[in-house]
């Protein structure tokens, strides 16, 4: 298996799940008449986007290379109806500073993760302990609406995603000799690395952006 084709095709995915995402949301947002039908199914959407990446996240390795491309593409179109109400609730040119920041960053740390000739695997079970912690203080923080708080919890947060960016490069780089083909770890590590820069992204503009008035 090559290293170099497996990432190639790892960050293709990845950019084909972000752009789907960002564009669902994006048209959403603007159709004023299916933003309506998705804020009523807000909640409806958003188990079916967890119950989505519970099952990807578990499966996805057993299933056959088209059902998991699928699977990864549905998830990303359900991502983005959810997604639209960041381009309601933001005005655009934060979201674009704000992406392109939160680029950077996860540049900088898959980068710092592939060259490494470290074992992450350790770092792993840290930050996920550390992200159990914020998703425990965030839910408290719903009841108190501290904002100092929420800023605090977001910068850890960004910390935490942007450790799990290095650490998931690096294991992609460990999980080659396990899966039996460059497209099946790709969709997996395509999944995992949206899922960083997508927290990282929310987080970053949950400190930075102007909300709309």
């Amino acid at each position: 298996m090559n290293l170099n084709n497996v990432f190639k095709k790892v960050y293709m995915w990845m950019f084909i799940g972000l752009l789907l995402t960002f564009a669902t949301g994006y048209f959403v947002s603007i159709n004023e008449n299916m933003a309506y039908k998705v804020y009523n199914l807000y909640w409806v959407l958003a188990i079916i986007e967890i119950i989505l990446v519970i099952v990807l996240s578990a499966r996805i390795g057993k299933m056959n290379i088209t059902t998991s491309r699928i699977m990864f593409l549905t998830y990303s179109f359900v991502s983005g109806l959810t997604f639209s109400s960041v381009f309601i609730a933001y005005d655009m040119r934060s979201i674009i500073i704000v992406f392109l920041i939160s680029s950077l960053l996860f540049l900088i740390f898959a980068i710092l993760g592939y060259i490494t000739k470290l074992d992450l695997t350790s770092v792993g079970t840290f930050l996920l302990m550390a992200l159990i912690g914020i998703v425990i203080c965030s839910i408290i923080n719903i009841f108190v609406g501290n904002g100092t708080f929420e800023i605090v919890i977001c910068s850890i947060s960004i910390l935490i995603f942007l450790g799990f960016t290095a650490y998931d490069v690096n294991k992609i780089k460990q999980l080659q000799d396990i899966y039996p083909d460059e497209d099946s770890l790709a969709i997996v590590g395509a999944l995992e690395l949206y899922l960083d820069f997508i927290n990282i992204f929310l987080d970053l503009l949950r400190i930075v952006a102007n909300n709309r008035d």
